[in-house]
């Protein structure tokens, strides 16, 4: 008699499977590999700005303000003599940990409003999307704005109010998805064989609908960035950069 392998680990080999196919997929794009590349720099530049920037971001000359590009300084100088190179090596700091902070704000708390939302239904559903349409209704940076002017000019208070205005948008995302999956076969399998909803949430539920999820967080996160450029001016990043002007 043949011995039949277990679920889990056919669950495994189709997992490494799929893997492996979407690794190769992956390999054959080339904008996808040009686009990993550039991704890669931007995070190695931040890594290592104290090494490969040639002056600090926040050294002043006003001898040498609005210098043109020169060999002693490669992208020339703004009003403060400040070297425009070093602002933007070291701005890729600030500007990417921001755009991944924004994003991970919006994700911790937009999916498990979204999830609740989703699963359960009822007045909790119409509650939590009724304040979620609210927070829609408004012009996100507009939104992100007036909570910056509230909390006071900080680079963190920049990033809360950007992630505020991420929220809702994570929320409706994953409501969606949630109502899609909840009805499906394996959720109603789980509910009779006596699982907690909140298994059924994390575990089927939300693993199903994570996808859509990823997508979105991934590509939130140049906007994020460029949000958070608009809004900051108080530490080195990809903005328009002013406070600070004496070190």
């Amino acid at each position: 008699m043949i011995e039949q392998p277990m679920s889990s680990e056919v669950v495994v080999v189709a997992d490494a499977q799929g893997y492996s196919r979407a690794l190769r997929r992956f390999w054959k794009n080339k904008l996808g590999i040009m686009g990993l590349i550039i991704v890669v720099g931007f995070v190695l530049m931040a890594l290592f700005a104290p090494a490969l920037a040639p002056f600090p971001p926040l050294a002043t000359h006003f001898s040498q303000a609005f210098q043109p590009p020169s060999a002693r300084h490669w992208l020339g100088t703004d009003e403060l003599g400040r070297d425009v190179l070093s602002r933007i090596i070291y701005g890729a700091r600030s500007s990417l940990v921001s755009g991944i902070l924004i994003v991970a704000i919006g994700v911790g708390i937009g999916v498990p409003v979204g999830l609740v939302s989703g699963y359960y239904g009822g007045w909790i559903d119409d509650v939590i999307m009724r304040i979620v349409d609210a927070a829609l209704a408004f012009p996100a940076l507009v939104l992100a704005l007036a909570i910056a002017w509230i909390l006071g000019p900080s680079l963190i208070h920049a990033v809360w109010a950007i992630a505020a205005v991420t929220i809702p948008q994570f929320a409706r995302i994953t409501r969606g998805q949630v109502l899609s999956a909840r009805t499906r076969e394996y959720v109603e399998a789980a509910r009779c064989l006596g699982a907690s909803p909140w298994r059924i949430m994390l575990y089927h539920v939300l693993r199903n609908a994570a996808t859509p999820i990823l997508v979105v967080a991934t590509l939130n996160i140049g906007s994020a960035i460029l949000a958070v450029a608009s809004l900051s001016f108080l530490a080195p990043n990809w903005g328009l950069l002013q406070a600070h002007p004496c070190p």
